[in-house]
């Protein structure tokens, strides 16, 4: 995907997130996030779009603390999100191409790398809200969910704090039947070091967990359930994924 589409998609999740905690009400729950309130969600998405706009904006080099002050007075919480929201739309929209600042994840660039994240952090936490507000999750494209997969699997769990982890070696293929296998086929090689992941390999694993893109990717990122998933193999893998996988 192209970095103006993960902005275009950050602009849209961004204004659902916010019309669902709306609905939803500050005080409702957050089911995939035990111990959340809506309050908790929207703090918290507003506090990663003004950190993450800092880079962008600012082009700082070196890593910087999360934080950000937040309204002290609960009713101001939507129009705050949705400003940093705004603010962050703006400066990725505006950042020169060759921009030099810092990020976490290996990435073409800097800019095409927080367009990304920030484009699948707000989509996942645009789901949770949704979910608060008693609704289905909207529409997720399956080349952007595919996207958020590789980005699951390739980057936040190759990289050393990842809980993925087992003694007794294994694989687990991640198979999107919607799209063909060089965009959503993965071998993930599970063992007591980082997870080592290769793309669009055609042959057996010790368990296989396929389904549409978009819900593997909610399933994945540990938003909805695994009933609309096929899983064949040893189910031990897709079980402890789902203890030891999730990332808020």
């Amino acid at each position: 995907m192209e970095t103006a589409e993960f902005i275009d998609t950050l602009r849209r999740d961004g204004t659902l997130l916010a019309d669902a905690a709306e609905r939803a009400g500050l005080d409702a729950a957050v089911p995939p996030c035990p111990g959340w309130r809506v309050r908790d969600l929207v703090r918290h998405q507003g506090i990663v779009h003004r950190w993450a706009t800092l880079f962008v904006a600012e082009g700082r080099i070196r890593p910087e603390p999360m934080a950000a002050e937040t309204p002290a007075d609960d009713a101001e919480l939507p129009v705050w999100f949705r400003d940093g929201h705004e603010r962050l739309v703006s400066a990725l929209e505006t950042a020169a191409p060759d921009l030099e600042c810092w990020h976490f994840l290996r990435a073409d660039s800097p800019l095409g790398f927080w367009a990304r994240r920030q484009a699948h952090e707000t989509a996942v936490h645009r789901v949770d809200a949704q979910i608060a507000a008693g609704s289905a999750p909207s529409f997720v494209d399956p080349v952007f969910a595919a996207d958020g997969i590789d980005e699951l699997l390739t980057g936040f769990h190759a990289r050393p704090k990842s809980r993925v982890r087992n003694v007794a070696p294994g694989t687990l293929r991640v198979r999107a039947v919607d799209l063909p296998a060089e965009r959503g086929d993965w071998l993930a090689h599970v063992s007591a070091d980082p997870l080592v992941v290769e793309r669009a390999v055609e042959r057996d694993a010790d368990c296989t967990v396929s389904g549409t893109a978009a819900d593997l990717y909610l399933a994945l990122w540990n938003r909805a359930p695994y009933e609309k998933l096929q899983v064949t193999g040893d189910s031990s893998l897709v079980e402890l994924w789902r203890r030891t996988g999730a990332v808020t």
